[in-house]
């Protein structure tokens, strides 16, 4: 049982190992605006389970009776965060592995042994922030062998790990914290008291912070348009076959309207240069598609500058032909939606921060039914919750009513040019009926040697995951995506998998 358990040694050994201690005694937290808002950690021993108030409690949705807890949130220095997440089994018969449950998804990590995706949301930079990475290893994080950890855990029992992060920025007074494991924990209060036990000092050696930018996509209804937001800048793709005639490079009457709210936008935004980027699909060769890719974006930067009603703008117009696609060119709409112009420019700063969502549920989630395969099962939309920033939560519920056992998989059966490299829960739309716009689900952009990736902001359904679409008979799970919300509407349609649409209130 002692190997099971998160010692208070271990977390000394690892520090002794060079990476440096944030000792509870030597510590000098910044000075706190309020009471300390979580309860002095109790030490963890061999022989003692953690028994600390959870901040914020939810449950695996891969394995039933994983029960997962944050039991200390604190800001070290002003600008690291130290994560701690109990990991309780609360099955009779089975022991439970947890490295498996807690790995970042977006990154390959080898062995799985490490805590390594535990993570907060900073909604101000529309980032999702992970543990450091120290120098030969990949986390700053509890690990199953440094650590002395037991890869699993005995029914009835817990074990308590940890991450070392950067914090949020804005200095807030709580965070969500993320785990693969389950949907986002909202509002856990952040302490700015040093926490009791001794913590790897990610000064104390070379770091490198480890951030995923997040990526909010919609899109109007009549396919005119698409814009990412990334939290810094709007990607505003306007269709070319909207805005073109064949192999043209002169606007169609009804580009105006579409020009005259990408003009909106900048006028809006700090922008005091704006990016206009013409690109083709791969039908063609380079001598056709890079000059009227080049005369496209001409086009659009001269319906815009005559548009914009603010000066000290300069907007640059250039040409990529069929050498950036968004999606694959295999199908039809892939090539319809990388035959576009990008125009790219700072987004526009909202007037008032959106109210912070509470951690009450409210009211019970609007309900449906539908069959897989034959199959019945229900749904639950638990909360539809409006965070800072100008994101959103959705979370679900889905039952297998069935009396055997079946798969779910239309969660990930999206349209082919939307499809994502992993399985995950991205067959969800938003629909803001009064403006015509779809709302998709956020998506994560992780780099890589060659370009760039990008991982769904929602349910994970691949690797160790995959049997999280295994349903035995009356099995439920909860299921979650961000989306980037609109400011004012209260209520949005809500279309998941095979179920039908959900008027749903945003809390």
């Amino acid at each position: 049982m002692a190997d099971r358990i998160l010692a208070l040694s271990a977390v000394l050994a690892l520090a002794a190992a060079g990476c440096g201690v944030l000792p509870a005694a030597e510590r000098t937290a910044p000075a706190s605006s309020g009471p300390a808002t979580s309860a002095p950690a109790a030490t963890v021993t061999a022989s003692d389970q953690d028994t600390r108030p959870a901040l914020a409690v939810t449950r695996s949705t891969m394995t039933e009776h994983l029960k997962v807890e944050v039991v200390g949130l604190n800001r070290v220095k002003g600008r690291h965060l130290i994560a701690q997440i109990r990991l309780s089994n609360t099955g009779t018969d089975q022991h439970l592995s947890w490295p498996g449950e807690l790995g970042d998804r977006t990154r390959p990590l080898g062995a799985i042994k490490w805590a390594s995706g535990i993570g907060v949301l900073d909604t101000r930079a529309r980032a999702w922030l992970l543990p450091y990475v120290p120098v030969g290893s990949p986390c700053l994080c509890s690990d199953l062998d440094r650590d002395g950890l037991g890869r699993f855990i005995d029914p009835g029992r817990s074990v308590t790990v940890y991450a070392v992060l950067p914090a949020p920025s804005g200095n807030p007074a709580t965070a969500t914290v993320l785990t693969p494991a389950t949907p986002p924990m909202l509002n856990v209060p952040i302490s700015d008291e040093a926490p009791a036990d001794d913590f790897p000092d990610p000064d104390a050696e070379p770091v490198s912070a480890l951030t995923r930018r997040l990526i909010l996509p919609s899109e109007s209804l009549d396919r005119s348009e698409e814009t990412a937001d990334d939290g810094e800048r709007l990607h505003v793709n306007l269709s070319s076959d909207v805005l073109f005639a064949v192999d043209k490079a002169t606007l169609t009457a009804h580009a105006s309207s579409i020009m005259a709210r990408t003009a909106a936008l900048i006028d809006a935004s700090p922008a005091a240069v704006v990016t206009v980027a013409g690109h083709a699909d791969s039908s063609g060769d380079d001598a056709i598609n890079d000059p009227l890719s080049l005369r496209r974006a001409q086009a659009v930067r001269r319906a815009l500058t005559a548009l914009l009603s603010r000066d000290g703008v300069r907007i640059q117009a250039k040409g990529y032909g069929s050498r950036r696609p968004l999606y694959d060119n295999a199908s039809d709409e892939g090539k319809r939606r990388n035959r576009r112009v990008t125009v790219t420019f700072p987004r526009p700063q909202p007037a008032a921060e959106e109210p912070v969502a509470t951690t009450s549920p409210g009211p019970t989630g609007l309900s449906g039914t539908g069959t897989v395969d034959g199959r019945p099962f229900s749904l639950e939309v638990t909360g539809l919750r409006r965070l800072p920033g100008g994101l959103g939560l959705l979370t679900y519920t889905i039952t297998n009513e069935g009396a055997a056992e079946t798969w779910f998989n239309d969660l990930h059966r999206t349209q082919d040019w939307e499809a994502y490299k992993y399985r995950a829960a991205t067959n969800v739309r938003l629909t803001d009926v009064a403006a015509r716009r779809q709302y998709l689900p956020g998506r994560l952009e992780v780099p890589t040697d060659d370009g760039v990736d990008f991982h769904c902001a929602c349910t994970d359904l691949s690797g160790v995951r995959l049997s999280t679409g295994k349903f035995a008979p009356g099995r439920a799970r909860e299921f979650w995506n961000l989306f980037a919300l609109p400011g004012t509407t209260e209520t949005l349609k809500v279309k998941i998998g095979p179920f039908g649409d959900l008027q749903v209130p945003v809390r």
